[in-house]
């Protein structure tokens, strides 16, 4: 594959993923400092690495969300978060993944990220509250 035909299916990944605002805003907003770090993120990491067969793009998200708690980047995390719902990531799947990330990113970093998570994504649909099974209330 050539640099070209990389970068078009980078852009092609990148837009399916991050979705064609995001991509569109980031290209906009490229500078004569920036536009080459841009490239360079559309062919390597979304032309090279999202694009690869050994994962799905799900699975990608759910280890690039858990990366990204583990490092502590807010601001791609709030990306990620968004875009996971375009890989199909549930709410109950990213609930699961901050959990475990509690136990081994820990749990400030894990709190930060549900805070986050919340922000971008919304407390979601509230559930009917089950009776307690042992016949009491809750």
């Amino acid at each position: 594959m050539d640099e070209r035909e990389r970068l078009a299916q980078g852009m092609a990944v990148r837009r399916a993923v991050l979705g064609d605002l995001h991509v569109d805003r980031a290209r906009e907003r490229a500078t004569d400092l920036t536009a080459d770090f841009q490239d360079f993120l559309t062919r390597y990491a979304w032309g090279e690495i999202w694009a690869r067969p050994g994962l799905a793009r799900k699975a990608r998200s759910l280890v690039t969300i858990a990366m990204l708690v583990a490092l502590n980047r807010p601001d791609e995390l709030r990306l990620h978060l968004r875009a996971a719902a375009a890989c199909g990531v549930t709410r109950d799947e990213l609930r699961e993944l901050l959990l475990q990330a509690a136990i081994y990113c820990g749990v400030p970093a894990a709190h930060a990220a549900f805070h986050l998570a919340e922000a971008e994504l919304g407390p979601g649909p509230t559930e009917p509250e089950e009776p307690n099974r042992n016949g009491g209330d809750r």
